[in-house]
């Protein structure tokens, strides 16, 4: 058709299209990987989670949404949960666990390369699934389940006997329906980033069982604790998190071995990691610069700490770029005092504060990198 544009910049000769634009075309699309979009992004959905609506369901995922939709709901609420403790757990460094706004990858390309990063994110992201659901178990919103069925009768401890009460969190529920659902996309694709997804993928399951506490009820004369009952509850998210930051300043680096079943460490210098340990495949960007490539944002305009020394600090979060200085008025409560009967009434101060943040990476820089 006249005025119609030609693939590339070659004259169009009869049968030439074909040749030319083919291998153009599959070259392009073998040099420019894809962020698949993830069931993460049901944390977004709110309570708009419509299974057929969600973009990167696999088969059997889509099936247990459509079965469970009242566990979908808690599972977007444990999205939502487990994306601010990754953003709390990194909010001193130069990655921040940022999200994208409607983006259906959440994350962007950046867990498209297997590093310590997208360890982390799909340990904290499984075990969010099992916490969220374990508590909507034990506060009676599922239909599936409720308290722990096997915690009943007597038992004991280093204290002694005691009887199983109250209601004991069924966080082996949890872990079943999150095994089912999270892992089933990776057991669709046999490679080795699903290999090193399933197995992160488990650490975050197990972390959160690794915090059950036992709890208790005292029983007798006067408060004495000849009597006692007793229940297995969950800790607070955040000892998850935690925990799992720790493993992610400890993660392995691995390559796959020969009969592709398991991983080899890729330094023969380092430990052979355990069921517990992250492990990832490649060294992380700097994220110093915006690199569209790697789902890099930059630092630039990020607030640093000009005193500190760490991964907060604005020489490490800045990248040597230096910094720009703002001083900004607060206003906060202050002087507050309790009147009876009941209110807390508190005045407005004032406090004038210096603002660091990091300077922008000059242009050719930036250029570089996009």
């Amino acid at each position: 058709a006249p005025g119609r544009a030609e693939c590339g910049a070659f004259p169009r000769t009869a049968g030439a299209a074909p040749r030319l634009c083919l291998p153009l075309v599959l070259l392009l699309l073998a040099l420019t990987p894809r962020a698949d979009s993830s069931w993460w992004y049901i944390g977004a959905l709110g309570a708009r989670v419509i299974c057929d609506n969600i973009p990167g369901l696999v088969n059997k995922q889509r099936q247990l949404c459509q079965r469970y939709p009242d566990i979908m709901q808690s599972v977007g609420e444990g999205a939502k949960e487990w994306i601010r403790e990754c953003q709390h757990q990194f909010r001193h460094h130069r990655w921040n666990c940022s999200t994208l706004d409607r983006d259906h990858t959440v994350f962007g390309r950046v867990m498209l390369r297997s590093s310590r990063e997208a360890a982390f994110v799909y340990a904290i992201s499984s075990a969010g699934v099992v916490y969220a659901i374990t508590r909507a178990c034990s506060q009676g919103d599922l239909k599936v389940c409720s308290c722990d069925p096997l915690k009943r009768g007597r038992s004991k401890d280093e204290r002694g006997e005691f009887d199983w009460g109250g209601c004991s969190d069924n966080i082996n529920y949890g872990i079943r329906f999150a095994k089912a659902f999270v892992d089933a996309k990776e057991k669709k694709v046999k490679d080795a980033r699903a290999l090193m997804n399933l197995h992160n993928n488990r650490c975050g399951r197990m972390a959160v069982k690794r915090f059950l506490k036992l709890e208790c009820k005292c029983h007798g004369v006067s408060g004495s604790c000849t009597l006692r009952t007793c229940w297995l509850a969950m800790s607070d998210f955040r000892k998850t998190g935690d925990y799992l930051r720790k493993k992610y300043n400890g993660a392995i680096q691995v390559t796959m071995n020969q009969d592709g079943t398991g991983f080899t460490v890729a330094n023969k210098n380092f430990r052979k990691p355990t069921k517990t340990d992250l492990v990832y495949f490649e060294n992380s960007p700097d994220y110093c610069v915006m690199d569209k490539s790697a789902g890099s944002l930059g630092t630039a305009g990020r607030v640093c700490n000009k005193v500190s020394r760490g991964t907060d600090g604005c020489e490490v979060m800045c990248c040597g770029r230096g910094y720009d200085t703002t001083r900004v008025t607060r206003v906060t409560k202050c002087e507050c005092k309790f009147h009876w009967c009941c209110a807390v009434r508190c005045k407005e101060c004032e406090d004038t504060v210096d603002v660091h943040t990091c300077k922008a990476p000059k242009r050719a820089e930036w250029l570089d990198q996009t």
